[in-house]
This record gives C-alpha cells, sequence and structure tokens, in this order.
C-alpha cells in the first residue's frame, strides 16, 4: 500500500504523522507563523490518495498520480526535451574542482568547451554548469543573500560559449541554487531566464538547499521569516518558478524540492526533481547511499514521478574500494541498470569524461538507452530487495531492461512476454560477471549478445549489490 497526494497547488504538503500502533495522522507543513493553510472559500484541496496491490509490483505499474492532475495547459510543449546530458559537476563532489572562484574552479569558459566537445562527440545534448556566477566563494550553503543570477565569474565567458554552443550543436544547461533565500531569487528571476532564454538555454536545474523549515522569505514588512519547503508558501513558489520558465520555453529540473504529486501533466516543463538522497551523498554522505537504497527508491519515491538522481558513475575507487569508504556501493552493471530503474526524462552521465573514454564498451549502454518511453511495465521486484523494469523506446521498436538488487546476489527469472509477438530480437546483455562484488570488485562486467522472442524467459544473475542493463535490438 501506498498512500500519497496528487495535484498539490496553493496548500501545504502532507506527510504523515506515526501515533499509536496503527494510527496515521495527515500532517501539513505549516507557516512560519504556525498557521497551515491560508486561504478563501472555494478552495481545493488535494487529492488523497492510497492505492492497494495484490504485490509489490503492481504499485509500480500504477498512473493514478499522474492522471489525478489536469490536462497540459502549456498548450504546444514541443520544446520540452528529453535527453541525456553530462556536467561539471562530478569533479566538485570528489574535490577536483570547486563550485567557488580560484585555480580549481570548474565552471570556466574552457571546461565548459572541453564538456561542450565530449558531449557533441558522444551525443549528449546538454552541458550541465554549476558555479559559474557570482555568490559561490566561501560557505556557499549560506550564500542565499549573496547569489547574482546574472553575473559571471570573469573566467566564464558568455558570448564565448554561447558561440560553442552553437558551433557543438550542444546547449548549456542552466543553474540557479538560491540556497534558500527565494526572496532573493524571486526580484532576479525574471532577468535570469531572460538571460538564459538569450543563450539557447532549454533546461535550467534549480536549487534550494536549506535546512528543514529554513528556506528565507522576506516579508511585505522587510522582516525575514522562514518556511518549510513543504508548505503553503513555497508549494506555491515552485509552481511559480515553472510557470515563468514555461513563458520562455524553459524546462526545469527542481532540486530541493516539493514533492512530486503529477504536476508534470499539467505543466510538462516541470521535467524533473530531485527529492532523494542521489549520487552525490556517495561521494561524500556519511553514510553514502547502502545498497538497498535504489532497491527502495521505485517504491518509495519514484512512485511520485520522475527522479533527476544522476547515474552512471564508472570509476567507484576515487576514495579508494573497500565497504568503509565515501563511494557508489555498487557494482558497474547496476550503475547501468540506473538508467531503466529509476526513470526521468533528463539523464545525467554523472562521471567525468576521462573514465567514460576508459571503458567505451560499458559506456555504449549509456550512448544507446533513451530517456523517453512508450511504454513502462515493472516485471519483477521486492520492496528494497530488488526490481526489474522493462520499458519500450518512444517512437521505436527496441525494449530495454533495467534490474537491480540490494546487498544480497540473487538470480530472477524474467519472462519476455512484453516484447512485441512478431518480432525477434537480439538481446545485448550487460550484466555482473561471476566474480563480480561491490565491496572489492565492482568492474567485473560481462557484456554478451543473444537471440530472444517474447517466448523466452531469461535467468538475471546479480552479484551483491549488483544489475544488469539490457537492449533489445528489433531484428526484423
Amino acid at each position: 500500500m501506498s498512500i500519497h497526494e496528487a495535484a498539490l497547488v496553493d496548500y501545504a504538503g502532507m506527510s504523515l504523522n506515526q501515533r499509536r500502533l496503527g494510527v496515521l495522522k495527515a500532517d501539513l507543513a505549516p507557516w512560519s507563523d504556525g498557521v497551515l493553510v491560508k486561504t478563501t472559500a472555494n478552495f481545493n484541496t488535494p487529492w488523497r490518495t492510497i492505492q492497494v496491490s495484490k504485490d509489490a509490483v503492481g504499485l509500480l505499474n500504477s498512473d493514478l498520480i499522474l492522471n489525478l492532475n489536469e490536462p497540459n495547459k502549456l498548450g504546444d510543449v514541443s520544446w520540452v526535451e528529453p535527453g541525456k546530458y553530462v556536467g561539471i559537476w562530478w569533479g566538485m563532489h570528489v574535490k577536483e574542482n570547486t563550485w567557488g572562484s580560484g585555480e580549481t574552479h570548474g565552471a570556466t569558459t574552457s571546461e565548459v568547451k572541453r564538456y561542450m566537445d565530449f558531449a557533441a562527440k558522444y551525443g549528449s545534448k546538454g552541458v550541465l554548469v554549476e558555479g559559474w556566477n557570482i555568490g559561490w566563494d566561501g560557505d556557499w550553503f549560506f550564500n542565499g543573500d549573496v547569489f547574482d543570477f546574472t553575473k559571471p565569474y570573469d573566467d566564464f565567458n558568455i558570448d564565448e560559449i554561447k558561440a560553442h554552443s552553437k558551433k557543438t550543436g550542444v546547449k548549456l544547461i542552466g543553474h540557479h541554487e538560491t540556497s534558500g533565500n527565494v526572496t532573493n531569487y524571486r526580484k532576479q528571476m525574471a532577468d535570469a531566464l531572460d538571460l538564459y532564454q538569450s543563450m539557447g538555454v532549454a533546461q535550467v536545474k534549480t536549487g534550494y538547499v536549506a535546512d528543514g523549515g529554513n528556506i528565507k522569505r522576506i516579508d511585505d514588512d522587510g522582516i525575514a521569516r522562514h518556511e518549510w519547503h513543504d508548505g503553503q508558501y513555497m508549494v506555491n513558489e515552485y509552481l511559480y518558478n515553472i510557470k515563468q520558465a514555461a513563458k520562455r520555453n524553459i524546462s526545469i529540473n527542481t532540486h530541493e524540492p516539493i514533492k512530486d504529486t503529477g504536476l508534470r501533466r499539467t505543466y510538462p516543463n516541470w521535467i524533473a526533481r530531485e527529492g532523494a538522497r542521489g549520487q552525490e551523498f556517495n561521494a561524500w554522505g556519511t553514510p553514502p547511499n547502502p545498497p538497498e537504497h535504489a532497491a527502495m527508491l521505485p517504491f518509495t519515491r519514484m512512485l511520485a514521478g520522475p527522479m533527476d538522481f544522476t547515474p552512471g558513475i564508472f570509476d567507484m575507487g576515487f576514495n579508494g574500494l573497500g565497504a568503509n569508504t565515501n563511494r557508489p556501493q555498487t557494482t558497474l552493471a547496476k550503475q547501468l541498470a540506473l538508467y531503466v530503474v529509476l526513470y526521468s526524462p533528463i539523464q545525467m552521465a554523472a562521471d567525468l569524461p576521462r573514465n567514460y573514454e576508459a571503458n567505451l564498451p560499458a559506456f555504449q549502454f549509456i550512448l544507446d538507452v533513451p530517456t523517453d518511453w512508450q511504454q513502462s511495465i515493472a516485471v519483477a521486484g521486492e520492496v528494497g530487495n530488488y526490481v526489474a523494469f522493462a520499458r519500450k523506446e518512444r517512437n521505436g521498436n527496441d525494449w530495454y531492461l533495467g534490474a537491480l538488487t540490494d546487498d544480497k546476489s540473487r538470480s530472477i527469472e524474467v519472462e519476455l512476454d512484453f516484447l512485441d509477438h512478431d518480432k525477434t530480437y537480439l538481446a545485448e546483455i550487460y550484466r555482473d560477471g561471476d566474480k563480480a562484488n561491490w565491496v572489492d570488485n565492482p568492474y567485473d562486467l560481462v557484456i554478451e549478445q543473444k537471440t530472444v522472442s517474447a517466448k523466452d524467459t531469461l535467468n538475471i544473475k546479480m552479484a551483491t549489490s549488483g544489475g544488469a542493463a539490457i537492449r533489445f535490438k528489433a531484428m526484423d
């Protein structure tokens, strides 16, 4: 069973307060003055949803949350483009670069051009650049008052980058980090989005890093108030950003977001969100995401909608291998499986370019896998233990399958009856090798091919915190 809500607009977000055994109470995030919801007569509340299934997989195959939202209000949204991207991002998390200025500044003109060249070579549509604008120096977590969303650092030449974007056909993906000061961002939002529109930016990642209950707003009397991310004020603020971006044909990928309640149906430019522990926690989290994390997400966070998890780390040993270091606690095959299991219309190839070029055979799956699907079917899984998804590409005949497990190695039998029954497929399989394990041998990867049809069954063997990624390439 899953309890959630849908179509959250101009209302406080709900969580569940566990009371005595068997009793749950709807708990609304309040305003800073303690009021839960401020409204007038004839208002609409969000839908409250309870989804019940005979098995765990059934929950994964529900579209209830999405379908309880109103249809598209934006009209022609052909400008909302799914796809894969790379970015000046992981280098900061593994401390090769910095967000702030200096000798190791990541967001420089030369580095952006290098990433754009890499993206163009391997077919990525965009390059995310964090740390390009004034305000990142020092402890940026607390810099919400000083961020300037239109003024770049001296080593970030907007005109030169714009020209290189046009030359390579790779778009810059913008970034707006508010550090929780939404009033400072609101004052600059129109100018900031206008700047991105002039640069041909089609997607912007926003960030609202702040401790819970510490979103800063300045009220009409000039007094600083502190709100919750899930309170009514921020519910409206997030949606305001979406609407402003839509006026400029820009899509938004919200980090530190209000939870997804299916509004991407009404506003399709709300293309993705974060909203759970993503890949970055594997660089510095204490502890990093455990092996069962990715097997839990489909049954929790992902029931609400797409997540920008940023998969695809190939170098597991940047802090050394073993069980007690900050690193992805997965095998390489599991990193590939994430592209199918954790749905997002935009997917990042999150690692450093050199790590992909050092392993082009494995990188091929990332190059091939789509991000936009015609059909999705969960075919196996138990909460927090393992999961397998089959998805068919949009405007094509190929299917993909991703499977992953927790800290236990396991084999699962997957019937291929989801495949088109009148076709034969070449299964391109990326799986854990016989000696693979996440602790000290995560790179043991087998790439093999076999011919299959809808009548076949595949035995998928996964190592500890391992997985498998398969492309079913239609042959006729």
